[in-house]
């Protein structure tokens, strides 16, 4: 099984900075977005030090022996640090990061979370969120309180119950399933999951090659001037022996890329 991938960070439309982060080691079957909390200096530390204590420990073990456990270990390490980095240059002030990983081996996905980064899938023209946020509003969700509807732009929509960089030990989550060809992952910051419905998100990913899908992701939210940092990783598994970046190296002139654009509306 072949596995390509491609993503973005951006500070996003109204935003001065960007917390957000995102890393790939293909060589490992292995993606990671995180999403600092904390402001400027604080957060985009944060998900820095996050993503460099996964590269240091997974160049330490090597690629064929850092599996989800050894991830997991690693983030365990970076939530000690991130911890350690407020003690000691912010005088006891927090920071964070919610993140989610995917690793996908040995035709099997593994995906790794905690707060309200996601993982979705595209399977046979099915969307599907395969993580569960972390958060107040689907905690109300689950215990019947709130309806999915009333969800989006509720007051707590942003406090989430789990992050690295709080707690002694952060709890992850974790999914797992067989991987197969065809098969499309999307992880994402809750930039880019506040700014478009799942059915806007099928749109730009069930038609689209994995370039003109994370452009279109991209550029939609900009023109639409998105209120929070976005960072987007797509990765795709093929059947072994199909090349999309050898066979199309350059992008289609023709290809059509599906903007979102604000509906304009007509006052009497």
């Amino acid at each position: 099984m072949e596995l390509s991938s491609v993503g973005f960070t951006h500070q996003g439309g109204t935003r001065e900075h960007n917390e957000d982060a995102w890393r790939a080691w293909p060589e490992a079957g292995l993606w990671l977005v995180v999403d600092g909390m904390g402001g400027h200096s604080a957060g985009d530390v944060a998900s820095r030090i996050i993503c460099d204590t996964v590269g240091r420990d997974l160049a330490y073990h090597g690629a064929a022996a850092y599996d989800i456990e050894r991830l997991e270990q690693s983030l365990q390490a970076a939530n000690e640090a991130v911890r350690d980095y407020g003690a000691q240059a912010l005088g006891g002030g927090t920071l964070g990061a919610t993140l989610v990983a995917l690793q996908i081996r040995d035709g099997r996905y593994r995906v790794l979370w905690a707060g309200d980064s996601r993982c979705y899938r595209l399977r046979s023209q099915h969307l599907e969120q395969l993580s569960r946020d972390h958060s107040q509003v689907n905690d109300l969700i689950r215990a019947g309180m709130l309806s999915p509807d009333n969800a989006r732009g509720h007051p707590m929509a942003h406090v989430v119950t789990r992050a690295l960089g709080v707690e002694p030990r952060v709890e992850l989550e974790r999914a797992e399933g067989q991987a197969r060809p065809g098969d499309l992952f999307m992880l994402c910051s809750d930039g880019v999951s506040d700014e478009f419905e799942d059915q806007e998100l099928h749109g730009f990913l069930a038609n689209s090659s994995l370039q003109d899908a994370s452009d279109a992701i991209l550029y939609s939210a900009l023109v639409n001037k998105c209120s929070d940092n976005i960072t987007c990783l797509l990765v795709k598994a093929e059947m072994s022996g199909y090349h999309s970046r050898a066979i199309r190296e350059e992008r289609d002139p023709d290809a059509t890329i599906p903007v979102r654009v604000p509906q304009k509306t007509t006052q009497g």
